[in-house]
């Protein structure tokens, strides 16, 4: 067993014993933040939680993997079970578990943003919108709009209204091209998908 008291700062041991559910700690640079939840997670695996209850996200990969094995180091045990990784990597990886409820097969594909851009100006060339002829929103407004009705769970007719009014008028055009985004990127992951058994 570790000892705690004489490991840590008064400070640090709060925050590493500290029993309940989630906790937040506010803490300044060089305070010994990555310290303090290397020994958290070594005091939840010595108090009984299982290691795969225990989720540990940083920024990088890199920090995570050294966390991960400074925890293993202290303990001297294997700490595979522990889900760790970059915000980004964990979402991942859930999403890949969970896509058969959205209707998706693990192996969906993930665009960036440049490549929203690009098929939203596809949809755009397909539907033969011109922007140079009209005062049409560019792609990367488009896919600004559409990124929103998701993250805000808004219809796209709500996020014309509230926060590009000015574009009402073409809000029919503009759903158009949203549906058409959806459809490529659909056909796009066929496709993908379809090279990928040849």
């Amino acid at each position: 067993m570790i000892e705690y008291a004489k490991e840590l700062n008064p400070e640090q041991y709060r925050v590493v014993t500290e029993e309940g559910g989630p906790l937040l700690v506010l803490a300044g640079a060089g305070s010994g933040k990555t310290r303090t939840l290397i020994y958290r997670v070594a005091h939840l695996l010595e108090s009984g939680v299982r290691p795969e209850n225990i989720l540990l996200a940083t920024f990088t990969n890199k920090a995570s993997h050294s966390m991960l094995n400074r925890v293993e180091t202290l303990l001297q045990s294997y700490t595979g079970k522990i889900m760790g990784g970059t915000f980004h990597s964990i979402a991942h990886r859930f999403l890949r578990s969970y896509a058969f409820r959205l209707g998706y097969n693990n192996s969906f594909s993930i665009i960036d943003s440049e490549d929203a851009r690009q098929v939203i100006a596809s949809a755009m060339t397909d539907l033969k919108i011109d922007t140079k002829l009209t005062k049409f929103p560019k792609n990367n407004i488009l896919a600004e709009m559409i990124s929103l009705t998701m993250n805000t769970q808004s219809t796209l007719e709500e996020v014309i209204f509230n926060r590009y009014p000015f574009f009402m008028h073409l809000s029919p055009e503009i759903h158009q091209i949203a549906s058409l985004y959806q459809q490529k990127k659909k056909d796009l992951h066929r496709n993908i998908a379809g090279w990928l058994e040849m």
